[in-house]
């Protein structure tokens, strides 16, 4: 009986057969259907995976237990499930599989498509069959496993010869093609032939890929110039050949080219395709068929040689012959239809031109009835010596082995009959069409039969038929009945850690009811016993070969084996429960050698500065810990319980930013352990420091710049520090007013001003710059401004004359705004402008009404002070009635028009915007300054008192008057308890005073124009803030 492994039942499965060498069992439709319902109910099934080719060892490739849905019966089973593979005797499996999980891995044999599968077409699928066999026979099912071989590009794709000649015509026309040998890849698929390529062809040649009808890539060379032999009669090219696999592979061939004289007509074959059958007995020298060609040309141009083509397989070569004068095809060497059904012959014909003809002689060779069946024996269960061995007590269909019957033969002639020769306790089940199972088909007996030896007999449908036959050998075990007892049903023991190993813990005992070798017992631990302990084979007393420890493990549980010396040995179990003791052998253990705390500087006293964690491995009292820190430290308290570590102190970041101590943590032992851990506490820096201008170190200071200065050049850089660290220390400059022809920009984060666009004829002279430099802290951040002036001039001829105009520069009002946030949306912007026109408007009309009512209440004493005739100079203020004087002109010195008194506004406005980060209040503050020109110089500026600190810059220089004019201290209206306030505190140089200050202050200190008891609201300043400067009118008296 022969079954293909493409049959029916497998093609249902994968859709298409396979060209390999496996033959299909003959028979009708009928029968078919018959043997597929037996299979069925046999308990086999059919599973199928795929796997490349030179997989290393250990690759999973499937699961049974997963695959096939299998689940265990919810009756016990007499042994564990497993899964068994079976295979020839003297076979090396492709795959191993893991008995119990069913898990199937590739094995230590090499997987190579090529060798496996030597004799399928190169179209063809490549597959290997196994079976599985699941146990035990409750259960029992058998899988055949049939791998589909991958294959991979492990084949490089080579020419017949590495040199190549052809000849071609000289008169070939252009664009006449003529045939190169093809290349050959053992590979299949994309890994195959893919491409060819002309290497160096002169322009004189090309080449062009075609496809036969078989599918296979032959490469043409196209003649692409008229060819002339007088003046080059050869051409020496290559010709490359790659395969589509990855990594891509290829060779080359030495293309030789000759050019031969003229030769008009080619070869012609009377039939091009042939298809011929001759029985697989045929002698040798049988002819298989004539071929006939013909050609048109006469002489040596008609002359024809026939030869196969390079695609021609080696075992067609082999075994058939072709005369290269007739074109007859005989048989070379015996046939062996088995071996190959059929072969393909590519004829070619040539007349020495480059353009053979091709003739293709299908040979189909018939079956006779040659072969005897055969019978295949994989064992189930594993023979001893040749020999199956069953206990008596084996169950009812009980697998023995799968017999695989098959003939290589067809049709009839492999049609094979499989029996046993007598009657005996077996059978043969039918699983698949060529396979059968030997199992038990009745209870064994020991005392009546001892062995069978099972002759199994296979016979063909041939004429005459043929025979084969096997004998299986059978040897029948006695049983041992009786298991062991043990005297106690649970064993339970209490140990003491750190105990001396090889220490005896108990005795454990059974009794066995058999007799003689069947009663004898040994004592063993199973596989669950841990390592730690030991039962003596024969006394069965337990002792632990280990030194216990109770944090490690604290209970065991694990089963005793009690087994007989029968054959097979029977075996009983009993539960060992091992409690282990706690000693104090565990010092507390921190969760961290070393504890890094982060607290902010204005945590509060007795808050929660981090938890201290400990453990101990011991039990009970053991692990009891007490914390406590080490030397006297009065500035932090640690809770004994929970760890929790409070500060008796307040934090300032600035004066100490770490604490360093050691905390002990001790057991409740009787002999106490303990440990210790360092705890650093490191003080977080909060955002309490303002930025300090280093650079320019005055407002009155200068930097000259050339007109000549390109645009982008750094002509000046700001510098400021600030104390604090972080984020809280990283600065953020910005031109905040003045730069009125928006000449020059600052970097945000370096501080250089760079000068925008070329200077002209216009730009000459002083700029001034308010430079603000804000920090980044949060929530809230700090900011302080400076003034940046900026000569651009040729040189500095006049030094005197600079700070003039620096000093008129303070003098001048501020006229571009103020921004110092994001630029809001437009229609903001109008809003603003609109409100602050509206604002300008009427501070304006107030400040001349009240302008003309003090000067209608002050006229009679100007005019009193004009006939006197005084003279003409600032008054200084009078501290007892704490009024300024107004300053006259001497008309009898000075016969031109007094200078007029300047009396500026400056009005620092602050704008709440829709931005989330500009969350202050609209405040806008109008301040007056009194400008004299000739007076500023007669200030004693040193002797202005201050109450800001030394270290920060001098802003009150670019706020001087020209009058000389008393300082003022503006104090806040709320004091400023707390250091995380966000009040800008001005200098008091850099204070701006209100216009009617004057009137409203005086000083008792002997400096007139010093007066320390006014005090004035401070302004805060937030962004965008604007400034802008209006002028009142000033009058003379």
């Amino acid at each position: 009986m022969k079954v293909d492994f493409n049959s029916d039942i497998s093609s249902f499965r994968w859709g298409e057969t396979s060209n390999r060498n496996w033959y299909l069992l003959s028979g009708t439709y009928i029968f078919a259907v018959l043997l597929a319902c037996v299979v069925f109910q046999s308990g086999a099934q059919e599973k199928n995976y795929t796997m490349r080719e030179e997989m290393p060892e250990n690759v999973l490739i499937g699961d049974l237990w997963k695959d096939l849905n299998l689940s265990l019966p919810d009756k016990s089973l007499t042994s564990p499930m497993k899964f068994k593979l079976v295979y020839k005797t003297g076979e090396v499996p492709l795959i191993r599989i893991e008995e119990d999980t069913g898990e199937i891995f590739t094995s230590g044999a090499r997987i190579d498509r090529e060798t496996l599968c030597a004799g399928i077409l190169m179209d063809g699928h490549c597959f290997y069959e196994v079976e599985v066999a699941v146990l035990p026979d409750e259960i029992f099912r058998l899988v055949k496993i049939r791998f589909l071989i991958e294959d991979i590009n492990d084949n490089a794709p080579l020419f017949p010869t590495t040199v190549i000649n052809i000849s071609v015509p000289e008169n070939a026309a252009i664009n006449a093609r003529y045939a190169l040998p093809a290349a050959v890849d053992p590979d299949v698929g994309i890994n195959g032939v893919q491409n060819y390529h002309l290497i160096k062809g002169q322009n004189i040649f090309g080449l062009d890929i075609i496809e036969t009808p078989e599918g296979d890539k032959m490469p043409q060379l196209i003649v692409q110039k008229e060819l002339d032999r007088e003046e080059k009669d050869t051409y020496v090219m290559k010709v490359k050949v790659e395969d589509g696999g990855f990594p891509q592979r290829s060779s080359t061939a030495i293309l030789q080219v000759s050019v031969a004289d003229t030769n008009d007509n080619h070869p012609v074959f009377q039939e091009e395709e042939i298809e011929v059958s001759i029985p697989e007995n045929a002698p040798v020298g049988t002819s298989v068929t004539q071929l006939h060609a013909t050609d048109a040309d006469i002489g040596e141009n008609a002359k024809i040689h026939f030869y196969f083509s390079n695609l021609v397989s080696n075992i067609a070569k082999r075994l058939f012959h072709l005369n290269t004068t007739t074109g007859l095809i005989t048989i070379k060497e015996p046939l062996d239809r088995e071996e190959s059904p059929n072969h393909k012959l590519l004829v070619l014909a040539s007349d020495g031109g480059s353009k053979p003809a091709r003739a293709m002689v299908l040979v189909n060779v018939t079956d006779i009835n040659d072969n005897v069946p055969s019978i295949d024996i994989r064992y189930i269960i594993n023979p001893i010596n040749g020999t199956v061995v069953l206990s008596e007590n084996a169950p009812l269909n009980t697998k023995v082995a799968l017999i695989t019957v098959t003939d290589k033969d067809a049709d009839h002639n492999g049609r094979v009959t499989f029996f046993t020769d007598h009657e005996v306790p077996f059978r043969l089940r039918p699983v698949f069409s060529n396979q059968f199972l030997l199992e038990t088909a009745a209870y064994l007996d020991y005392e009546s039969t001892k062995e069978y030896a099972i002759k199994l007999l296979a016979t063909d449908a041939g004429k005459p038929p043929l025979n084969q036959s096997s004998t299986l050998f059978i040897k029948v075990k006695d049983e041992n009945d009786n298991a062991p007892v043990f005297t106690q049903s649970f064993i339970s023991l209490s140990v003491p850690e750190n105990n001396f190993p090889g220490s005896q813990l108990t005795k454990i005992s059974a009794t066995d009811a058999d007799t003689g070798r069947n009663a004898e017992i040994n004592y063993l631990l199973d596989t669950d016993a841990p390592p730690e302990f030991k039962v003596d084979r024969r006394t069965g007393i337990l002792t632990a070969v280990k030194k216990l420890d109770r944090e490690k493990q604290e209970k065991y549980y694990f089963t005793a084996l009690a087994t007989d010396n029968g054959v097979p040995p029977l075996i009983s179990n009993v539960t060992v429960f091992v409690t282990v003791l706690d000693q104090n052998d565990n010092s507390p253990i921190f969760t961290h050698n070393e504890y890094n705390f982060y607290v902010p500087e204005n945590l509060p006293r007795h808050g929660t500065v981090g938890l201290i964690t400990v453990t101990d491995l011991d039990y009970g009292e053991n692990s009891a810990v007490t914390l406590s820190i080490l030397d006297v430290n009065d500035d932090f308290t640690i809770d004994p319980q929970t760890g929790v570590i409070r500060p008796n102190i307040s934090f300032d970041r600035e004066k100490q930013e770490s604490y360093t101590f050691y905390v002990k943590a001790e057991d409740g032992g009787r002999v106490s352990r303990s440990s210790t851990a360092r705890v650093t506490i490191n003080v977080v820096d909060v955002n309490d420091n303002k930025p300090v201008f280093v650079v320019p170190p005055s407002n009155y200071s200068y930097e000259l710049v050339l007109p000549s200065t390109n645009p982008g050049t750094v002509v000046f850089k700001v510098v400021a520090v600030d104390n604090d660290t972080g984020m809280n220390a990283e600065l953020r400059y910005s031109i905040v007013g003045g730069n009125t022809k928006d000449l020059f920009i600052i970097d945000q984060t370096t501080g250089n001003i760079t000068l925008k666009e070329k200077c002209v004829v216009s730009d000459l002279g002083l700029h001034r710059l308010i430079v603000k430099a804000k920090d980044l802290g949060q929530p809230d951040s700090l900011f302080n401004v400076v003034i940046v002036n900026l000569f651009v001039n040729e040189s500095v001829t006049n030094a005197t004359l600079i700070y003039e105009l620096v000093r008129k520069s303070i003098e001048t009002p501020v006229t571009q705004n103020i921004e110092t946030a994001d630029a809001s949306s437009p229609t903001n912007d109008y809003v603003k402008i609109m409100v602050a026109i509206v604002a300008g408007t009427i501070t304006v009309i107030l400040v001349i009404f009240i302008a003309a009512v003090l000067r209608c209440r002050h006229s009679p004493h100007l005019k009193a002070s004009q006939k006197n005739k005084q003279n003409s100079e600032w008054a200084t203020p009078n501290p007892e009635n704490r009024q300024m004087m107004m300053m006259k002109k001497k008309k009898k010195k000075k016969k031109h028009a007094p200078k007029n008194l300047l009396l500026n506004f400056v009005t620092i406005e602050e704008t709440k915007t829709d931005d989330a980060e500009n969350d202050g209040n609209s405040v806008t503050l109008d301040l007056p300054i009194e400008l004299e020109e000739q007076t500023m110089g007669r200030y004693n500026w040193g002797t202005t008192p201050t109450t800001f600190k030394p270290d920060s810059p001098d802003l009150a220089r670019h706020y001087k008057s020209a009058s000389p004019q008393p300082a003022f201290q503006i104090q806040p209206e709320t004091p400023l308890n707390s250091k995380h306030h966000i009040i800008q505190e001005l200098p008091l140089d850099n204070t701006f005073v209100a216009s009617d200050s004057i009137s409203k202050c005086s000083s008792s200190s002997s400096d007139p124009y010093s007066v320390s008891e006014c005090s004035y609201p401070v302004t805060t300043f937030k962004t965008p803030v604007s400034v802008h400067t209006r002028q009142t009118d000033s009058r003379t008296s």
